[in-house]
């Protein structure tokens, strides 16, 4: 028998079971539609973990003070996270200007600094608000900053009572929008805006600090020494690099600071380390929700396998006819099989497009959903879209080829006499 025919006859069984037919459609359409939607909510967190934490940059490691149990779900020394027995954020000594001297010696470090953050009142045009405030060495915090300019400049080397402003401090804060060249009353002192920067949306917090000279950060802010640090941050030169700079930063910070791994004072990060735990739990998460989107499927193959056995009994005599006139086993299993892998691609086509308009629809009921802030993104990939059909289609053929298999074993004399 001829393809062609074999596909004339499959499609003749569609056709004559066409409630039965689309009931068992319906079931594909379902579980990929499902499928679709929940694999592009899965690919939207991975894409959005991306796009926030790589704003931090991978290549940057921030040293701060406090160990122990003050450190939970940040990484201490490598292969021993939280560090056991250690000292308090409380009881940490702080960080210094000779620690920076000591970590200045690991090979592979491109810029380093540190830093002192506090929050400060802030005054513009009558209105008042208490903002984060972070202290930094102008030149090399150009090199280390993964944030962007919206306009204006960044700090210079000369610069002491000017600021770069987040871009949520710059649009949010008061009622009238700050720009470039207006004065703020920091703390009773005036500081001219310089630079404002762009949304970043990361977590790092960049969006609503204000970034002064750290020179003018010791003076204005309370509580801050002259030679303390409340953060060390290193770039490193290469992203490879990362995991031993911060065994070396470790090293060389226990022994200059006279401590033992039992009573570490410090705790390391990175973004790298960040990245890739996030990573790992929004993969877990796709995992888990795929798993459920695949109950659906499995329903839908249930479905044909239910809707072929009914198509071989209502065609037994079909069968001993087609058998009685030269027909062969292969030809009769080439029918039933073609009819499953039609039902499939139909399924699959109906059900890719219904996933892609919830996957569009999504976002904005996520926003509804989890109020004002909330964002659901959604990626829907051509690859998704053709894997998702061809899932569909071997769903439907691995469902079929049991109840094809026993039609193409039917006898010829004991289909004909089948009533």
């Amino acid at each position: 028998m001829k393809p062609r025919k074999s596909l004339k006859l499959a499609l003749n069984i569609i056709v004559h079971s066409k409630l039965r037919s689309w009931l068992t459609i319906i079931g594909i359409v379902i579980g990929i539609a499902a499928v679709v939607a929940i694999v592009s909510i899965g690919e939207g967190m991975q894409a959005g973990v991306e796009s926030h934490l790589g704003g931090l940059g991978a290549e940057l490691i921030t040293i701060s003070p406090g160990g122990g149990r003050a450190s939970a779900g940040f990484r201490g020394l490598p292969g021993r996270p939280g560090g056991g027995e250690t000292a308090t954020a409380t009881e940490a000594e702080d960080l210094t200007k000779k620690d920076v001297q000591v970590l200045r010696t690991i090979d592979g470090i491109a810029a380093i600094q540190g830093t002192v953050s506090g929050t400060g009142e802030v005054y513009y045009l009558g209105e008042k608000a208490t903002i984060s405030i972070e202290g930094v060495d102008p030149l090399v915090w150009k090199a280390i900053t993964t944030s962007e300019l919206a306009s204006g400049r960044v700090l210079g080397s000369s610069d002491y009572n000017a600021v770069v402003l987040g871009s949520s401090i710059a649009e949010d804060t008061f009622k009238q929008p700050l720009t470039v060249n207006r004065v703020l009353t920091i703390e009773g002192k005036s500081f001219k805006i310089v630079g404002i920067l762009e949304e970043s949306g990361s977590f790092g917090g960049a969006d609503r600090t204000i970034i002064m000279p750290i020179d003018a950060a010791r003076d204005t802010l309370e509580d801050v020494g002259d030679d303390e640090f409340d953060t060390i941050t290193i770039k490193a030169a290469n992203t490879d690099d990362v995991e031993q700079i911060m065994e070396e930063a470790a090293e060389k910070l226990l022994i200059f600071r006279h401590l033992t791994e039992d009573n570490q004072d410090f705790r390391i990060t990175s973004a790298k380390a960040m990245q890739e735990t996030m990573s790992d739990v929004t993969q877990t998460m796709s995992l888990f929700l795929e798993a459920i989107a695949a109950v659906s499927l499995l329903v839908g193959s249930v479905g044909i396998a239910n809707t072929m056995f009914t198509s071989v009994l209502e065609k037994t005599k079909e069968i001993g006819i087609m058998k009685s006139i030269g027909a062969k086993n292969g030809d009769i299993m080439m029918i039933f099989l073609l009819n499953a892998a039609i039902v499939g691609l139909i399924g699959g086509i109906i059900g890719v497009c219904l996933g892609t308009a919830i996957s569009s629809l999504l976002p904005m009921l996520g926003m509804r959903i989890m109020g004002m802030g909330g964002e659901v993104t959604t990626v829907v990939t051509p690859m998704l879209l053709i894997y998702a059909v061809l899932l569909a289609v071997g769903i439907g053929v691995a469902a079929g080829v049991v109840p094809a298999h026993r039609a193409s074993k039917l006898k010829p004399v004991d289909a004909l006499r089948y009533e």
